[in-house]
């Protein structure tokens, strides 16, 4: 028991002995200064050697620092023992307190083995890195021009955090010769500055001051900062209004009209708002009777007349006009105005129509007298002195017959169908200045005679009309113009009788004799009839009347009203025609050619050719224009031994009208008959179908009517003065050639040929049908007289053909 009594006891003397051991360790505090912002990695001191401490045993005994801030901004090398700076540190970030004169930073060296503490204490010196600043960049003054120099106004002063010397030390102004500042100390040593007027400030000159404060602190180099103050000047009022002149003298004529201006006073204030605003005002001095005279407006200063103004009555009118201004203590300025009233030539001129003849006839002769006229004015003077005139443009004159007395005459000869009556204004003015004048209109109508010839706008009409048109159908208007007047101007139209070919114009055409509306009295046929030419006269209903005619030409317009008849290939049973072709026939070989004929105009007869139906595409071509069928390649073994070919025919018409035509092919493994081997024999009575009939009596018909229109033709040309040397070529002629072009190919199917036969003995008055003969090489024509029947056959040389092989 005893014994561990004395171990405990022994424990806690060795504990107090190395408590206080420690205490007296750490009861010395280690102090170093340090300027603040110094760099990363700068060394402030080296604790091994300050402190006594071995170098080596640094790491293994954990040196380490316990630093009392928010931030490790120191650290130790427990190589070399040396402090240095970990992170930098600004002094007004660490002392933020501005009262605070020193700032530290205390820490704790600890090590172990054996425990030991050191006090470190790092005291943190101001450099002068921060520059004087303004709470705000600007400061605004009002102040006004009436305060009194030596005036003081607080100013807004800077902070700089900096301490000591870095602080602010005084501050500047710039240049102005109405401020300077004095500056004040605080008690806590802060310095700030008051603005002070040196002398009294002017709105009118000077309506505002910037000025520059700038505060400088006492570091090495020292460091500034500015800001802007801004002086604006208020108003008082200290100006008077001023009248742009002392006096104002005024020219005005009598009876000038009331409202009219007569002068518009401007005053002028310099200063502002309510103490630059005016009213306008007569003085005392200023008589009632002026004042009834003339108003001013309080506002703009306008002075207008107010009633009649006579100089005969007034003269002179003198008046006083005061300004005053609005402010709280009003001032005002006067002037003077004189209106001068000057006198004006203000009695009009006078005109008087004595005597006036109206109407009169438009032939009447020059310097006949239709009017007298008289003129006066009761002024006096130049005032009363007039001259008279009228219009030039006008066909009359005026000439002086007495004092004062004027007639008019005509100058000009006058025509009612130009102007059929006249606004004759005689003017009349006095020599006054301003002149006035007068005048009077008098209005002279002129009475119509039969002096004009009714007028056509045209001398030539050239109206187209379309065949088949209904009888009674509106052809054109032929309306003249007549300018008399009344009966004069009524006109009755008519046709002037003219026969063609034992044919009146009357039983063709009719025109209403009132309107002149020409209508068509029948159904005109082009292939038939083209064109017809007549006059039309125009007679008015004048004492004695007066006509004139105009030509007209009549044409008729083809209409596409016939169908293309296809003629080849012969069609003797329906529409198709059946052909055989060779299967080795050529690239390229004319297999069959298709011809229609249309009788109408040349523009639609023109016939094109189309495929309806090819039953090989590639291997049959058509020809739009001439209808010849050719092979585009050989027959091969794939294609079939009979082919159809559906052509149609169209002609150019609007619409366009067509026929269509069948051809069936069939291929054969020989030759087919030459032409040798064909020829003609007379047809008996038993072999002329229905068809071939209807075809030779429709071919006859239109012959016929070819035949009647060349005859008209002939005619027509015969009864004109000047017959041409050489006639056009008709319409058939055309298609014959056309058709002799045709009967040149040599084709396979040999059916164009006979149709140009066909067609040449068809114009001489037979019919012609053809029979193929075994053998021989000509070819023999067997024509029929129309008259007689199927009763003639002839052997006809100019139809012989020679083939050959």
């Amino acid at each position: 028991m005893e014994g561990r009594v004395k171990s405990q006891l022994w424990r806690y003397v060795t504990f107090l002995l190395l408590f206080s051991a420690i205490l007296d360790t750490a009861s010395a505090v280690t102090h170093y200064s340090i300027p603040e912002e110094m760099e990363e990695g700068s060394v402030v001191a080296n604790l091994a050697s300050d402190l006594g401490l071995d170098v080596k045993t640094l790491s293994s005994r954990q040196m380490r620092l316990d630093i009392r801030s928010s931030k490790k901004y120191l650290d130790v090398n427990k190589q070399t023992g040396e402090l240095f700076i970990l992170e930098k540190m600004d002094r007004e970030y660490l002392c933020s307190v501005k009262t605070a004169t020193t700032c530290f930073i205390k820490m704790e060296v600890i090590l172990e083995n054996p425990v030991r503490m050191f006090n470190i204490e790092i005291e943190i010196i101001d450099i002068n890195d921060n520059a004087p600043k303004f709470w705000r960049d600007t400061i605004r003054l009002d102040i006004s021009e009436s305060t009194a120099a030596g005036e003081r106004f607080s100013l807004s002063n800077a902070v700089d955090p900096d301490i000591g010397q870095n602080s602010i030390k005084t501050y500047y102004l710039s240049e102005s010769e109405y401020f300077d500042i004095e500056i004040q100390t605080g008690r806590d040593g802060s310095k700030f500055a008051d603005l002070i007027l040196k002398k009294p400030l002017d709105r009118e000159k000077q309506n505002s001051h910037n000025l520059i404060l700038t505060a400088v602190d006492g570091g090495v180099p020292a460091r500034s900062g500015t800001a802007s103050i801004i002086v604006r000047v208020l108003d008082t009022n200290d100006n008077a209004p001023q009248f742009d002149k002392d006096s104002y003298t005024i020219n005005l004529t009598e009876n000038a009209p009331t409202g009219s201006l007569v002068v518009k006073l401007n005053a002028t204030d310099r200063d502002e708002g309510s103490n630059s605003d005016i009213i306008y005002s007569y003085s005392l001095y200023t008589s009632e009777k002026t004042q009834q005279a003339f108003s001013l407006n309080p506002d703009s200063g306008e002075i207008r007349v107010k009633e009649m103004i006579n100089y005969e009555d007034f003269r002179i009118y003198d008046m006083e006009i005061i300004a005053t201004d609005k402010g709280a203590n009003s001032l005002s300025g006067k002037c003077k105005v004189k209106i001068l009233i000057t006198d004006m030539n203000d009695n009009h001129p006078e005109i008087s129509i004595k005597s006036f003849t109206s109407p009169v006839k438009e032939d009447i002769a020059v310097n006949s007298v239709i009017a007298v006229v008289s003129v006066s004015d009761k002024d006096s003077g130049e005032n009363g002195q007039v001259d008279i005139h009228i219009s030039d443009d006008l066909p009359f004159a005026l000439k002086e017959s007495s004092d004062n007395y004027y007639e008019l005459l005509v100058s000009e000869p006058l025509d009612h169908e130009k102007v059929p009556e006249y606004d004759i204004t005689i003017t009349v003015t006095d020599r006054g200045n301003p002149p006035l004048s007068d005048n009077e209109t008098i209005t002279l109508e002129l009475l119509d005679i039969n002096d004009n010839v009714p007028q056509f706008p045209q001398t030539f009409y050239t109206i187209p009309v379309m065949e088949n048109n209904a009888p009674g159908a509106l052809l054109s208007s032929l309306t003249a113009i007549d300018p008399d007047l009344h009966e004069n101007q009524y006109l009755v139209y008519f046709i002037i009788e003219k026969e063609i070919v034992n044919t009146s114009m009357s039983m063709l055409f009719s025109i209403n004799p009132e309107n002149g509306n020409l209508y068509a009295l029948k159904t005109f046929d082009y292939e038939i009839e083209k064109e017809f030419l007549f006059h039309i006269e125009a007679r008015d209903s004048g004492v004695p009347p007066l006509s004139s005619n105009v030509t007209v030409h009549i044409i008729i317009m083809d209409q596409n009203d016939n169908t293309p008849l296809i003629v080849s290939p012969w069609r003797a049973h329906g529409s198709v025609v059946e052909e055989k072709i060779p299967r080795s026939t050529d690239k390229g070989t004319l297999i069959a050619k298709v011809i229609a004929i249309d009788s109408d105009s040349v523009h639609n007869s023109r016939i094109t050719y189309q495929f309806l139906h090819n039953t090989d595409a590639t291997l049959f071509s058509l020809d739009q224009y001439n209808g010849e069928i050719r092979t585009m390649r050989m027959f091969s073994y794939r294609d079939s031994r009979h082919q159809q070919l559906v052509v149609i025919a169209k002609d150019n018409g609007e619409p366009a009208l067509s026929a269509t035509v069948t051809i069936k092919l069939s291929t054969v493994e020989t030759a087919l008959k030459t032409y040798a081997d064909m020829t003609e024999v007379p047809l008996g009575y038993d072999i002329f179908s229905d068809i071939n009939l209807y075809l030779v009596i429709g071919l006859g018909s239109v012959s016929f009517l070819l035949l009647i229109t060349i005859l008209v033709t002939i005619v027509l040309k015969c009864q004109k003065t000047k017959p041409s040397k050489a006639a056009p070529p008709c319409r058939n002629s055309v298609i014959s050639e056309r058709n002799s072009t045709i009967a040149d190919s040599t084709l396979v199917s040999n059916d164009a040929y006979w149709y140009s036969l066909f067609l040449a003995e068809t114009r001489k008055g037979k019919l012609v049908v053809r029979q193929p003969v075994p053998k021989g090489a000509r070819y023999v024509v067997s024509s029929l007289p129309r008259s007689t029947g199927l009763t003639e056959t002839s052997d006809s040389a100019a139809s012989t053909l020679q083939y050959s092989k």
